[in-house]
Formats: C-alpha cells, sequence, structure tokens
C-alpha cells in the first residue's frame, strides 16, 4: 500500500500543484498529469511530503 492514500483530496492537490511548479516544469505539458505527479510524490519520504504541505499550505493557499 503505497503511503498517498493516506493523503487527504486537499493535501493531494497542494502537492500536486507543487510537484508540476517545481519537479515538472520543463516537461510537455500532457506528460505533467495527476497520474505522473502522484507517481512522483509516492517516491519522496514522509517527512519530505510534509516539509511541501507546510510550504503549500503556507505559500499556495
Amino acid at each position: 500500500m503505497s503511503f498517498i492514500s493516506t493523503l487527504s483530496l486537499a493535501e493531494l492537490d497542494v502537492l500536486r500543484q507543487i510537484v508540476r511548479k517545481v519537479h515538472l516544469t520543463y516537461v510537455p505539458a500532457d506528460f505533467a498529469t495527476d497520474v505522473e505527479c502522484d507517481k512522483m510524490i509516492d517516491t519522496m519520504a514522509p517527512e519530505t511530503v510534509d516539509r511541501m504541505l507546510r510550504f503549500g499550505r503556507q505559500y499556495c493557499g
């Protein structure tokens, strides 16, 4: 079971927004799908995801 299933939809939306903006900036827009973002989020450590969520809540609204 992946830990991404423990995140709420709002948290997942914030993380996807950050991944698109930071990690998938230079890839074609049709490649930056929710599935690709989820794959990238799933490879990150939970501590990293926590930091990203804190950043996202503070700066992304």
